[in-house]
């Protein structure tokens, strides 16, 4: 099994394990491997270095710490699965759930769901808070 470090053209890294480095390839080049975050599929692969075992330990400093950008990318990632694991997907309803909401028909609770711009638009209008959230594919549904 081959983990590799991959990039995608919004510059987000990510791992990919693979059956070998030609599987990567075959993988890439149809296009099977996306972006985590964006669902990008111009997906390259990050050169890595070999991992050298040393009988001395290993100093916390000499450790790598994260970039500022993986780690906004991480926090963005679990505020993301924390509003999906805590409202209802309405899907294409959502515009009226909302609205039935709004007008006191239905129990106040968090909804998630898909509106076009006029639809979100509209109940901006109303005086309804909309907030457009682009959800990553990998957590829309099972990745396998």
């Amino acid at each position: 099994m081959k983990v590799l470090n991959l990039r995608c053209a919004h510059d987000h890294r990510f791992e990919g394990w693979f059956a070998s480095a030609d599987d990567f390839e075959s993988q890439t080049s149809r296009a099977m491997v996306s972006c985590p975050v964006c669902a990008d599929t111009a997906v390259t692969r990050l050169p890595t270095a070999p991992r050298i075992k040393s009988s001395a330990p290993r100093r916390d400093e000499d450790a790598a710490a994260p970039s500022a950008g993986n780690e906004l990318q991480n926090a963005w990632m679990q505020a993301v699965r924390h509003m999906m694991a805590s409202t209802e997907d309405v899907g294409t309803r959502f515009p009226e759930e909302a609205r039935r909401m709004h007008y006191g028909e239905t129990a106040t609770r968090g909804i998630r769901g898909q509106a076009s711009r006029e639809d979100a638009d509209a109940l901006r209008d109303e005086g309804i808070e909309v907030v457009a959230l682009p959800v990553p594919a990998a957590l829309k549904g099972p990745v396998q």
